[in-house]
């Protein structure tokens, strides 16, 4: 073989190998961003993989029941609001859906409009400690963050474990519950009919939690009962 054929041969397969960890980067890019949209991308409900169906939360049926400790360390029960109307929001605040109703100030407004009608608002957070960047928090911590954001509900349930979570199939955050005084749950799904991230959205969306409220009260039927949850997946332990 010639030198020059040689030297061609040998910039023909540096060539190669330019090209193959050209499309290495290329692939690793993808799959990163996939992840990421992933992470952030509407989760719709069906069978959770979290949740038993033997056990999950069914509209018209009774509640479940459950006690936890909230982030000012006492014991938060449903059986302690027997004869109120209770509202379940699953929350984690680094979820872009959840920040949506919490930076627009969207999910304040509904907390403190329905806490002053006497309404118990109880939020959940059932990421467990594995997901301490994802929505995981300790009692002083999510103190902090209801301060910061001037949240207004009757108390945060912290529920690293997900029990809570598991036995209402809480699939996204937000996912919404709504019990009557009777302690049966009229509402399940949305917290309304916009599943996107975008803020503007907020006041031309059909809030789903306030209607099935409004027509409660009013001793009507909830006419939407149950919707399709929207938002990032709760983050459960193994």
């Amino acid at each position: 073989m010639s030198w020059e054929r040689y030297i061609r041969r040998l910039g023909a397969w540096r060539a190669l190998v330019y090209i193959a960890i050209a499309l290495i980067a290329l692939v690793w890019v993808m799959v990163a961003h996939a992840a990421a949209v992933g992470r952030a991308a509407p989760v719709s409900a069906g069978k959770d993989s979290q949740g038993s169906a033997e056990h999950a939360a069914r509209v018209g049926q009774a509640a479940p029941t459950f006690n936890g400790k909230d982030s000012q360390g006492k014991t938060q029960s449903l059986a302690q609001y027997r004869g109120k109307y209770v509202v379940l929001e699953w929350t984690n605040r680094t979820c872009p859906f959840t920040k949506k109703h919490y930076d627009s100030g969207n999910m304040q407004a509904l907390q403190q409009e329905w806490t002053g009608k006497g309404v118990v608002w109880l939020t959940v957070l059932s990421s467990s400690a594995s997901h301490a960047s994802d929505g995981y928090m300790t009692g002083p911590q999510e103190n902090a963050y209801i301060e910061q954001v001037h949240a207004h509900p009757s108390a945060a349930i912290l529920d690293p474990s997900g029990e809570i979570g598991r036995l209402y199939s809480a699939k996204t955050t937000p996912h919404m519950f709504v019990i009557d005084p009777q302690g049966k749950l009229i509402y399940a799904g949305a917290i309304d009919d916009k599943a996107t991230t975008d803020t503007s959205d907020v006041k031309s969306a059909k809030n789903y939690v306030s209607a099935a409220l409004t027509e409660a009260m009013a001793g009507h039927p909830v006419e939407t009962a149950s919707t399709r949850p929207y938002g990032c997946s709760v983050k459960y332990g193994n």
